[in-house]
């Protein structure tokens, strides 16, 4: 009896199978070879489809990373155990850390923009390096080159943005960045595309499903890294305190859970991550609640951080200063029957910022260490235990900034819904951007909606 087999040539098969014969109405000449011919790919696909098709356990062991704590710190506490040596280093970067974020933040909130992009190309270093490592063995073409170029052209879309949005006044003066402005998204997507063009270009027979697995890789990457990093840049322009409350509330949440977790942990949080507990869990909410509601009353006493960013020609300069909305004015709040009697007072002053860093800091303990277990999650499907080793006793960047990026995304969508009104400024310099005629026309007809409305007295014609 015959086997009908998809695979095989015109004659029997090594293991005595015979193919096919050839259906009724072909030619057993070049159709019949043609046909052969097209069997012998797939037989070839068949064969490397094994290099595709790779479970979890079949993921090659990463090279644990090098240890690159200073020596001086080694030597001094060498005569520690373990969990207490990672205890001092911790604690020591993690000062050592805080003190530079805090020069940052005197040097300015353009050094600011710079260490969010400087984190959101490291972070992007990190993810890409364990892809590339991890799948190294298949030679992919270009994948380490076209991932680069991708988010080269990713960030130049999104900065390209913010400059048109906050740097109008500043792109009029100069007639070349006035050409990028107004095609930038022409140009944006053209760049794209020569990227898209040589990924397809450089696909190769038996490594297609590989190299669409680490596309896809690069683009949730950049979805990560680049779109967050952006969104806090966004959240920066609103006020240094809409940057600073947030990333201050998970930086404490994550030392505030990790004592309470070091000196309290006795139940196991989740699977994904052996050391959280929940006993860190619940002291590191009630932590960052209240050290969110200090901060908040602490920062929105000063312009300096409660007044937008904005760039000003004139000085070639960003500047911080304005008359602070109702947000950060003292506002009298009543206070309930309870508390009457417990402090009694009848009523609180505190600024409404510190009802709505209230939300912040509750997303950032609650919900933000999601983004530390998903991460958790990632690194256990590569079998690593940290990004990288840049940061001694923290692992890479992206092990302490996981949480971050979900907290911009939410702290971006929160001032969008509940706080974020018209802008003044961003208005005046789009109108500041237009033909003359245009702005005379704009300048009529808000005029005579004033005299409508009785704020302006009609002129009178002699």
């Amino acid at each position: 009896m015959w086997e009908l087999r998809h695979r095989g040539g015109g004659g029997p098969g090594p293991g005595g199978e015979a193919a096919a014969p050839p259906r009724e109405g072909e030619a057993a000449g070049g159709d019949h070879e043609t046909e052969s011919t097209s069997d012998k790919e797939t037989d070839i696909d068949d064969r490397y489809g094994d290099l595709d098709s790779r479970t979890d356990s079949d993921i090659p062991e990463i090279p644990p990373s090098l240890d690159r704590t200073p020596e001086i710190l080694k030597k001094a506490l060498s005569g520690l155990s373990s969990r207490w040596k990672n205890w001092w280093i911790r604690g020591i970067l993690t000062l050592t850390m805080i003190s530079l974020f805090f020069l940052i933040i005197y040097m300015g909130s353009f050094m600011l923009m710079l260490l969010v992009l400087s984190i959101q190309v490291k972070c992007f270093h990190e993810i890409i390096t364990i892809g590339y490592r991890v799948y190294h063995s298949y030679d992919l073409p270009w994948f380490r080159t076209l991932s680069w170029y991708f988010l080269l052209c990713v960030n130049y879309f999104f900065y390209g943005e913010t400059v048109a949005d906050y740097f109008a006044t500043f792109v009029q003066r100069e007639e070349q960045l006035q050409f990028l402005i107004r095609y930038h998204r022409f140009i944006s997507f053209a760049l794209y595309l020569a990227g898209f063009c040589m990924f397809v270009l450089s696909l190769v027979k038996k490594h297609y499903r590989l190299q669409f697995y680490m596309f896809a890789w690069t683009h949730v990457t950049l979805l990560i890294t680049v779109t967050q990093s952006h969104l806090v840049i966004q959240n920066l322009f609103e006020g240094m305190i809409w940057f600073l409350v947030p990333i201050s509330s998970v930086i404490c949440n994550d030392i505030a859970a990790y004592i309470f977790g070091f000196f309290f942990g006795r139940t196991p949080l989740i699977k994904l991550s052996p050391k959280k507990t929940w006993e860190g869990f619940i002291g590191g909410f009630f932590s960052t609640v209240i050290f969110g509601f200090i901060a908040a009353y602490l920062l929105s006493k000063y312009q300096y951080f409660v007044c937008p960013v904005e760039y000003r020609s004139d000085v070639n300069s960003f500047v911080t200063e304005c008359e602070p909305s109702e947000l950060f004015q003292l506002q009298s709040y009543s206070l309930p029957p309870f508390l009457k009697a417990v402090l009694r007072r009848e009523s609180v002053s505190m600024y409404p910022f510190q009802i709505h860093s209230i939300a912040l800091s509750t997303f950032a303990s609650l919900i933000g260490p999601f983004g530390g277990f998903f991460a958790s999650g990632f690194k256990r499907a590569f079998k690593i235990k940290d990004f990288a080793n840049t940061i001694p006793g923290h692992g890479g960047i992206m092990d302490r900034f996981d949480c971050q990026y979900l907290m911009a995304t939410f702290v971006h969508v929160y001032i969008t819904s509940f706080i974020r009104g018209p802008n003044p400024s961003k208005v005046l310099q789009q109108l500041l951007v237009l033909q003359p005629e245009q702005q005379l026309n704009i300048y009529k007809t808000l005029k005579t909606h004033l005299i409508e409305k009785g704020i302006l007295q009609p002129t009178l014609k002699v």
